[in-house]
């Protein structure tokens, strides 16, 4: 289980997190900031070796050779603890009723071992849904970076959310 290989505390997450944030809570602008989350070099390694393998990812001698000049965690990897970042932060006290997709996705600086990350979001968009006016759609912009404040990886996705009073 790559929880577990990674280090991750599933006790942390609970199911009966009361979902106090709606669509209301989500108006255009900066939203807030969460974190740091500390990325540990055997975290990436362990993460890459289940899900991608590539040498850049898994082996030091061979990382140093690519044109990333050591090793990176996958951009995989980094969207995988950005949406742990953003459920800790707010996902998980928000009646989310899920995504329709992601818009966007960009990887701008690779994800280093013990890097310590930091999620930006902005709400970029707050609109009524048409077809079911009891929930609202809410695109986020996230941003990752580093302890540098180096921007390591983009995502613009909307969420589905239910509007106060339908929240249940």
């Amino acid at each position: 289980m790559i929880a577990a290989k990674c280090g991750h505390n599933q006790a942390s997450f609970s199911h009966s997190r009361p979902m106090t944030l709606t669509f209301e809570d989500f108006p255009p602008g900066p939203f807030g900031s969460f974190g740091p989350r500390h990325v540990s070099r055997d975290e990436i390694i362990a993460f890459a070796s289940e899900f991608d393998p590539q040498p850049m990812h898994v082996d030091e001698d061979a990382a140093k050779q690519s044109m990333l000049k050591g090793l990176s965690g996958s951009g995989w990897h980094l969207c995988s603890v950005m949406m742990r970042m953003m459920f800790d932060g707010f996902i998980g006290r928000t009646a989310s009723l899920g995504s329709p997709g992601v818009n966007e996705v960009r990887w701008l600086s690779p994800l280093r071992p013990d890097d310590a990350l930091t999620l930006d979001v902005e709400v970029l968009e707050a609109r009524v849904s048409r077809s079911r006016p009891s929930t609202g759609i809410v695109t986020f912009k996230c941003s990752v970076r580093n302890a540098a404040g180096e921007r390591l990886c983009e995502m613009v996705s909307p969420i589905i959310v239910e509007r106060r009073g339908e929240a249940g």
